[in-house]
């Protein structure tokens, strides 16, 4: 048997195998899903991912399930249950963060669709980069830069284009995966 040749970030945590294999990297054109990476990838800032990944079930019941709706009501007396909430990250400036782009989502969803809204930036179609080696994979990109400025303007925070380029590797807006990942052809149309 042939072993399978992966992004070496994801190293061999099973838990990490798993996202990398079945997740990262999939365009995902749900507004709402889109909206609850870019929470996470916000909390993830200064922090490893597998950090976000192992309190990911956490995040998902103290946000209640991520529902923009629900979210964008909440208050101090909120902010103050998630700073007890050893389940998730518990800083204040991202939980605020969250509520606020809770907001700005719906405003989004509302004019336009937030899917569609996030995926003009790449004319609707993932960006297939060809990357040899993980050094040669940018912390940003022109494309995230633009993206993050038209979120910021858009009311949101948390979405600098570190994040935001993180973000679109996930979601799938871009193919980051390494040529010699086996999930690289396969997102990129080809098996």
């Amino acid at each position: 048997m042939v072993a399978l040749g992966r992004c070496i970030w994801c190293g061999d945590d099973p838990l990490y195998v798993l996202y990398h294999d079945t997740e990262w990297g999939v365009p995902e054109h749900d507004g709402r899903a889109l909206w609850e990476k870019l929470v996470l990838d916000g909390f993830q800032a200064g922090l490893a991912w597998i950090t976000i990944l192992r309190k990911r079930d956490g995040f998902r019941r103290a946000f209640d399930g991520f529902q923009p709706e629900t979210i964008a009501g909440w208050g101090e007396a909120e902010v103050t249950r998630l700073l007890a909430d050893p389940g998730i990250v518990r800083h204040r400036g991202k939980i605020e963060a969250t509520i606020g782009n809770a907001r700005a989502f719906l405003k989004i969803e509302e004019r336009m669709g937030f899917a569609d809204f996030v995926w003009r930036h790449v004319d609707g179609q993932p960006v297939h980069n060809a990357w040899a080696c993980q050094s040669d994979v940018p912390a940003f990109t022109p494309l995230s830069v633009g993206l993050s400025k038209d979120l910021t303007q858009n009311g949101f925070r948390f979405c600098g284009p570190t994040i935001t380029y993180a973000w679109m590797q996930a979601t799938g807006l871009v193919n980051d995966h390494l040529i010699s990942c086996h999930r690289h052809g396969v997102l990129a149309g080809r098996s």
